[in-house]
């Protein structure tokens, strides 16, 4: 390790590369803000004209989570408590392929801006709008960590102000989103996927070097007690497990990809269910190969400094400025390195932040300002669109200090998607998946479920718990005043190990803080489980729906999208009195139309007189229900 670390800032090729990035970036949202429809209405600044390849939608939807936070907290997950982490690469397996097969078809479906309206139509408007405010809150939040995460590298690795770079970032994201809208969003997404794999490359490829290759790196991992691949202990209040990580991930990763509407918009940016579809496919590979880059990098980086941790040593404040510290020590001689892996945290939180920045206006736009002046011009609209995302920009920089209070970023940023995220899957799923839940069913469970995830999280953080951690030492850090190895048992009292059964409450501890201990990995499936089964209950004293009055567009087809291998006869009796038989009559009409357009010019012949022409987007609407059904 090297001592004069500490005096090592950005060179001018450091500058150089990172200012690249930046530039690049905001040209896309200059040219996209100067060409085509030059971003004056809605559907191409919120939808980017349902004309977007599979390509930068796969980028785009890789990029948007996989963020700073990937970047900087994953390889410090890693380096403080082992490989556990990597079971969320099966979660997002699970997740995709459950998003694929049923939730983009069913908003294909619906062809809606916001997600939010399927809300109203289904439960109530009190319904919609408090989703609406949750799912606002908690992007601002996210993206208020996810601004705050790299500008806490690039302060320490260059030197400048941290506020600063906050502010700083903040204005180029809020430029480019507002100039070029979801088109310059999604190619920058793309360009900014490049430079996170080139980073970690760097990382990864100098780190092992230095260590003395792959195979020296995974022998010190081994002794350090970092490799645990699989520990399938049911306790629920295990930080880690593959249990909690692959259930509770995919729970977390559901309401993300499934329901979120950055996420969503994505989807419906394409102009098919099948070009969807294959975009979020592409993900599979995509997710595991730079989650995997992330998790390579801490056990490079704990190979690095397994007898010389720089947090015991002061020579960092927080674990998450880890990365940042390790970078300048295996880069820092290489001009241009440092400023390539800025550049790469860096494209991780723009691409987040500008998606975010997107749906929060989408959202707004439909929920908000359009209810309340329904007559306005469309232009109008998408400038309003364009003031809603500046809106927005200028409380994202404001919601970082917030964030700055959160602790561990990967920790706070599933935590705050298990709290908010959680009820807002549940309340969607309920919808979707449960044809008898009514209007007052889906309020209380929504807010019960809001309110009990709420209590355990924070209670969680009120009252954290003291677990085992793998132990660290200084004996090999030069000058160092402690030569003795320090294990756990120094560091912290733990009241049990991740590998056994959890202990006791007491110490002080209230009654109730047994809840409290439960993994944070597993409030999304808390928030679900209490939404649907609260909700079920008050529909039932209540009265139910009548499923057979259900517009069966409004629920999932779970039987015929898994269990198409079923005779019809069950089907029948699997589909709980909805009416779906009548989609697939319906469209089996459609497909006629499709297969033989003289049959719709025919039968529009005999109808001319009596119904105008179908605006272009119940065209397209019609289109992507045909898709749908094709595909289900």
């Amino acid at each position: 390790m090297d001592n004069d670390l500490e005096t090592r800032y950005f060179g001018v090729w450091d500058y150089v590369v990172f200012g690249v990035m930046l530039c690049v970036s905001a040209s896309i949202g200059l040219y996209y803000a100067c060409t085509g429809g030059r971003q004056r209405t809605q559907k191409e600044f919120l939808m980017a004209d349902k004309s977007m390849s599979v390509v930068p939608v796969a980028m785009s939807l890789l990029a948007s989570f996989i963020s700073a936070i990937t970047v900087l907290g994953t390889p410090s997950e890693i380096y403080s408590n082992g490989t556990m982490f990597w079971n969320y690469v099966v979660a997002y397996t699970i997740t995709i392929l459950l998003v694929a097969r049923l939730f983009i078809p069913t908003f294909y479906r619906l062809g809606l801006t916001s997600t939010y309206e399927y809300l109203e139509i289904r439960f109530s408007k009190i319904v919609r709008l408090v989703c609406t405010v949750l799912f606002m809150a908690n992007m601002l939040l996210y993206m208020g960590l996810v601004l705050y995460v790299p500008s806490l590298a690039l302060n320490a690795v260059t030197g400048l102000t941290l506020w600063g770079a906050v502010v700083a970032v903040g204005v180029v994201c809020t430029f480019y989103t507002t100039l070029g809208g979801m088109k310059a969003v999604m190619w920058t997404d793309t360009f900014q996927v490049v430079v996170m794999v080139a980073g970690f490359l760097a990382v990864i490829i100098q780190g092992t070097m230095d260590v003395g290759g792959l195979a020296r790196v995974w022998e010190l991992n081994q002794q350090g007690q970092r490799l645990q691949f699989f520990n399938f202990d049911p306790d629920p209040r295990i930080r880690h497990s593959s249990w909690n990580v692959v259930v509770g991930g995919t729970f977390i990763w559901l309401a993300v990809y499934g329901v979120n509407q950055a996420q969503v918009q994505r989807y419906l940016s394409c102009p098919s269910v099948k070009k969807a579809q294959i975009a979020i496919l592409w993900n599979i590979p995509g997710l595991s190969i730079l989650v995997s880059f992330a998790c390579v990098s801490g056990l490079v980086m704990y190979a690095r400094y397994h007898d010389c941790d720089p947090k015991l040593m002061g020579y960092i404040d927080n674990s998450d400025q880890m990365m940042p510290y390790f970078v300048m020590d295996i880069l820092g001689k290489f001009p241009g390195m440092p400023g390539l892996f800025t550049a790469c945290v860096f494209s991780g939180a723009l691409s987040t932040m500008s998606s975010g920045l997107n749906a929060l206006a989408a959202v707004a736009l439909e929920d908000f300002v359009k209810p309340c002046f329904p007559d306005l011009t469309d232009l109008k609209y998408t400038w309003i669109s364009k003031g809603l995302a500046m809106l927005f920009g200028c409380s994202m920089i404001m919601m970082s200090y917030i964030a700055s209070l959160m602790g561990p970023v990967v920790q706070a940023s599933l935590s705050i998607f298990g709290m908010v995220g959680g009820p807002i899957f549940g309340i969607f799923t309920l919808g979707m998946f449960f044809p008898c839940a009514n209007k007052w069913g889906g309020l209380v469970g929504l807010l019960t479920s809001l309110a009990m995830t709420l209590w355990v999280g924070m209670g969680g953080i009120v009252w954290p718990r003291a677990r085992w951690m793998p132990p660290v030492s200084t004996e090999g850090c030069p000058s160092a005043n402690v030569t003795a190895n320090l294990t756990t048992a120094a560091m912290t009292t733990a009241l049990y190990d991740v590998t056994s059964m959890a202990g006791p409450t007491d110490n002080g501890y209230p009654p109730e803080a047994v809840f409290y201990e439960l993994s944070y990995t597993l409030l999304g499936a808390f928030a679900t489980s209490v939404c649907i089964v609260v909700g079920l209950l008050v529909s039932l004293v209540t009265g139910p729906q009548k499923p057979e009055e259900l517009d069966p567009k409004l629920t999932i087809p779970i039987c015929e999208a898994l269990f198409c291998f079923l005779p019809n006869s069950w089907l029948k009796c699997l589909r709980c009195g909805v009416r779906q038989q009548e989609k697939e009559e319906d469209t089996t009409v459609k497909m006629t139309v499709v297969e033989n357009p003289s049959f719709l010019s025919e039968k529009e012949g005999t109808k001319n007189s009596e119904e105008p022409d179908l605006p272009d987007r119940q065209r397209d609407d019609k289109v992507n229900e045909i898709e749908t059904a094709t595909f289900l």
